[in-house]
């Protein structure tokens, strides 16, 4: 039988199989088109599986091919990764600008991983009702000015406060699956709540002390959301590496400079310093904004045991 995992607990998987749910375990190890995952199953994945005999339980036989997945590094194994999630319509970056700060190194990084699939994304400033401060209102417009002309939509909210949360989220909720992604704290877990009641995640607040979130969901979990939509809630991440991208594909995850490919004098052309480089002039012009561009020239120096 075929069904779907919404839920995974370390050796155990909870999986969707018509209206009923299977506990499931794996027996034996999967290739993994050459990835080194510290999860050989991902909320999301569909699998076959088989009941064991005289059990409520059942054994995963295969892992159906993903269309596309979320990945990130193992924070417990050196170049092995995680997979957040798969088969996903849309992802939905929750960011802070204060308690904690969300840096644009971590949304650009995850907005290359998103990329990598087309996976089409979102930015959510959550807490927004607690900035007053000038410099944390200038940074807010900041995230407006540099994603939103990407085409990236750029949504304002108090997931603590707002009361219109429903009707703002669910059209775009509607029959998709959604990931939910961001640093711990950031009120992910609150969202999903105010969303979903039946969810009951856990909520913590941040630490006044490092302005670092705790994390609250230790397990990525699948819920239902209206008719055949999804969301996906993940464990907090503090940092989002960059893995599998050769140097010559990145600049074809940076939509700004995606559209200059191929202007270049040269082929292989990293947009660095390279003589006739047409991002190198857009840049120059103010087409490209630099904060963007930094984020590239970083990520594309990072080692290979980094990345």
């Amino acid at each position: 039988m075929k069904g779907r995992v919404i839920k995974t607990t370390g050796s155990w998987y909870e999986v969707k199989v018509g209206e009923k749910l299977i506990k499931a375990r794996l027996r034996g190890k999967f290739k993994q088109d050459n990835l080194k995952l510290t999860n050989p199953i991902a909320v999301g994945d569909y699998v076959r599986l088989a009941n064991e005999k005289n059990q409520p339980t059942a054994v995963i036989s295969e892992i159906l091919p993903r269309d596309n997945y979320i990945i990130r590094k193992s924070t417990r194994k050196q170049h092995f990764s995680h997979i957040l999630a798969s088969n996903i319509d849309q992802a939905y970056l929750m960011v802070t600008v204060r308690s904690p700060r969300t840096s644009l190194g971590f949304i650009d990084r995850f907005l290359v991983s998103t990329e990598s699939f087309r996976i089409p994304s979102t930015i959510l400033i959550n807490k927004v009702e607690t900035l007053t401060k000038q410099k944390d209102l200038e940074f807010k417009e900041e995230l407006h000015d540099i994603y939103a002309p990407l085409g990236y939509p750029v949504v304002e909210l108090s997931a603590l406060h707002d009361q219109d949360l429903l009707a703002k989220f669910k059209p775009g909720l509607a029959g998709k699956t959604t990931l939910l992604a961001g640093h711990s704290g950031v009120g992910k877990s609150t969202l999903l709540n105010r969303l979903i009641p039946n969810a009951t995640q856990a909520t913590q607040e941040v630490s006044k002390f490092s302005s670092k979130g705790v994390h609250t969901t230790t397990f990525a979990e699948m819920f239902p959301f209206g008719e055949d939509g999804y969301f996906i809630d993940t464990p907090g991440i503090k940092e989002f590496g960059i893995l599998d991208i050769e140097d010559y594909e990145l600049s074809h995850y940076f939509v700004e400079l995606r559209k200059y490919l191929g202007q270049c004098k040269y082929n292989n052309c990293k947009h660095i310093n390279e003589p006739g480089c047409k991002v190198l002039e857009v840049l120059e012009q103010g087409y490209i904004h630099p904060y963007r561009y930094e984020n590239y020239l970083k990520i594309l120096s990072e080692e290979d045991s980094h990345r």
